[in-house]
């Protein structure tokens, strides 16, 4: 823990950590279920508005948690910064159960608004509008297997920290901090662009898991398995925290080892996000 992190307690970080993640489902949640609601003629939007809803509603949580906690919002980001950036390990649950809470609540607040529209399009509460909470294989249409689901959470979640880790490395090209929760959302732009049809990249067991459950509570009561009738909700739960890992380890392998050798540095610890810049006339932050 850095002396920044010394600032706060832990329930102000779990606090951070609760509305970051509930702002992120409110957006995401909220485009998917604007979507599904609004018909096959895409009046409301389309697969491109769920891409953007999801990237905005990224950048605006680590906006609302960034200077707290560094926005994890994803316990994948928080396993993996504990196995490879000092994150103290007796943080990791607290900080999943809050980021897993504040995903639990804000999909209760997307049910409870869409409900006339869920309940007119699909009143059985089925896979139809289950993808407005949790993901599917093949987004509950397409011929997409378990395994092809589960390699698909890994390789999404690899590069997402991958990318994570690269932005806030500041011996790198980091933006400045300003900048930074912008960078990350586009990144789940893209993601959301190249990588949604195997699994819908979910990419944050907290992201999925917390829907689910409030889906479940709700009225979805085959909430827990996939259009086929096989368990699944384990997939974007164990992908992530496989995938996580592996992707910050590949940018220590082949990036971060290499500019520290050669910069003479030491690892900063990429839970934060760099610190604001400062001018050197006034004194104040850029």
């Amino acid at each position: 823990m850095t002396g920044k992190d010394a600032e706060w307690g832990l329930p102000t970080q779990m606090a951070a950590e609760f509305a970051g993640t509930m702002i992120l489902i409110l957006f995401g949640a909220g485009v998917v279920a604007q979507v599904v609601s609004g018909g096959a003629d895409g009046s409301l939007g389309g697969h491109d508005s769920i891409a953007w809803g999801w990237g905005l509603g990224v950048m605006f949580g680590i906006y609302v948690a960034g200077r707290i906690t560094g926005a994890h919002l994803n316990p994948a980001v928080t396993f993996a910064f504990a196995l490879f950036r000092g994150f103290e390990w007796w943080r990791v649950a607290p900080y999943v159960l809050a980021q897993t809470a504040g995903a639990f609540v804000a999909a209760l607040l997307v049910r409870w608004n869409y409900n006339d529209m869920i309940n007119a399009i699909d009143p059985g509460h089925t896979t139809a509008t289950q993808t407005i909470f949790s993901t599917l294989p093949g987004n509950g249409t397409l011929p997409v297997s378990v395994s092809s689901a589960l390699f698909d959470q890994i390789i999404g979640t690899a590069i997402l920290l991958f990318l994570i880790v690269a932005v806030t490395d500041s011996l790198g090209t980091a933006p400045r901090a300003n900048l930074a929760p912008f960078i990350v959302g586009l990144i789940v732009v893209a993601i959301g662009f190249a990588w949604a049809t195997n699994a819908g990249y979910a990419i944050n067991p907290a992201r999925d898991f917390g829907p689910r459950l409030a889906s479940y509570f709700t009225g979805y009561g085959g909430a827990w398995r996939d259009q086929y009738g096989s368990l699944y909700f384990w997939v974007p739960i164990l992908g992530p925290l496989v995938g996580g890992p592996i992707g910050v380890f590949l940018y220590d392998l082949l990036i971060g080892k290499n500019l520290r050798k050669e910069l003479g540095a030491t690892p900063e610890a990429p839970s934060r996000l760099p610190e604001p810049a400062v001018a050197q006339t006034s004194g104040e932050k850029l």
